[in-house]
């Protein structure tokens, strides 16, 4: 292959190289190009204004956060072929192309029963037929099964940087100081011990705070009440939608691709027999159908459209019990007698949910802290650590949302 080399300038790390003619013709694939259209962060830019990256932006961030640990490792002479390197890269850049629109708000409600990994994988395996088995290094490590099981754990994992790019990029873009990590410090202190992702005893504190930085964005900007109104009201909408064309009634998008996915009675559908057209979607396709939706004669739709796009949000409520059900009865014939409808279509504008965050669960995978002597422990049972094992319990918040 001609040796190509090519240098982005990212707001966060400064200049990122494009090394490998394999890497270049990937982010030029129109797939992959596709996720410049689509926000990081939802409607995280309703609350904080400059959070308007792209997952784009977020892939090549962590791309460049691998190219980072792996030259680190492959100094402390952890065995990595320039066949495993490549395909680590590969798989990190493509982790989020199954992202649709909105990607976590409308996750399950365009596609039900498939998460945005699957797809990832679908499309990454697409591409692995147009490029001629290029991929297949880059497949086994995403799917965990390549025999080294530490390459995997850089890509989907407790101290993946995957993590490490959004709490970083994420707190960049937002302006939340809780967020920042010493990425840096932990990349440099990575270790591998029997095929293990693990880190050096010197950087405890810096997974300490890691750990809380997740947890305290999480609270203060994933899931800040104002967020998750709107994200809400684009549910509500899209269920709306769906509802009135299951009725027979006319509802138009503003492209085939999201009037295709509309049309699926409950959303299963097979999505491998349709990849080309999920990969037409973006946040542009939702947004430009929703300003059009403002003028439907369904005054549900109408109402929910036109209070979303003039930021006229749901009223969300936060606690740590459960609501009254008379707070959320009262609401709802509020809206019954303003806008003259149902009971149950009053649910469109009150309802009640939960949200949960749990800081680390040793459960789920555990971050190993490896010692001088070559002892290893799971940071929770670290002497005087910070994080212990009650921190594995979740962490659950009652909302209520009703329209203003």
């Amino acid at each position: 292959m001609t040796p190509v080399r090519k240098i982005i300038n990212d707001p966060v790390y400064g200049f990122i190289t494009i090394d490998h003619p394999l890497i270049l013709q990937i982010i030029s694939h129109p797939w992959y190009q596709r996720l410049r259209n689509i926000h990081q962060m939802a409607f995280a830019h309703l609350v904080y204004p400059g959070a308007v990256h792209s997952r784009l932006h977020h892939s090549l961030g962590a791309y460049h956060l691998m190219s980072m640990a792996l030259f680190e490792l492959k100094s402390k002479g952890i065995a990595i072929t320039p066949e495993e390197e490549l395909g680590a890269k590969i798989a990190i850049l493509l982790h989020d192309m199954g992202h649709g629109p909105y990607s976590h708000a409308l996750e399950q409600e365009l596609i039900t029963d498939v998460q945005h990994e699957t797809i990832s994988l679908l499309l990454i395996q697409k591409l692995d037929e147009e490029l001629n088995g290029q991929l297949q290094t880059a497949i086994a490590i995403f799917t965990n099964k390549y025999p080294k099981p530490f390459l995997h754990q850089l890509v989907s994992g407790q101290l993946d940087v995957d993590r490490m790019d959004y709490l970083n990029r994420d707190s960049f873009f937002t302006g939340v100081a809780e967020g920042v990590i010493g990425y840096d410090r932990i990349i440099k202190m990575l270790a591998v011990k029997e095929g293990q992702l693990m880190v050096e005893e010197k950087a405890i504190y810096s997974i300490e705070k890691f750990l809380v930085s997740r947890r305290l964005m999480y609270w203060q900007v994933y899931l800040h009440k104002t967020v998750l109104g709107a994200e809400m009201m684009l549910v509500k909408i899209i269920r709306r939608a769906k509802e009135l064309i299951c009725k027979g009634e006319k509802v138009n998008a503003v492209s085939a691709a999201l009037d295709f996915f509309l049309q699926q009675k409950d959303g299963r559908i097979s999505i491998a027999g349709h990849l080309d057209t999920f990969c037409q979607l973006d946040d542009h396709d939702v947004i430009a159908t929703i300003k059009n939706w403002c003028f439907h004669p369904d005054k549900i739709l109408s109402t929910l459209c036109r209070s979303l796009i003039d930021r006229r949000l749901f009223k969300v409520k936060l606690q740590a019990d459960p609501f009254d059900p008379e707070l959320e009865t009262a609401k709802k014939k509020e809206a019954m007698t303003r806008f003259g409808i149902s009971d149950s279509e009053a649910s469109y504008f009150v309802f009640t949910g939960d949200a949960i965050n749990t800081t680390y669960n040793p459960l789920d995978e555990k971050i190993n802290i490896l010692f001088k002597d070559g002892t290893v422990k799971d940071i929770s049972k670290v002497d005087n650590a910070l994080i212990h094992p009650q921190l594995a319990s979740p962490i659950k918040k009652y909302y209520i949302c009703y329209i203003r």
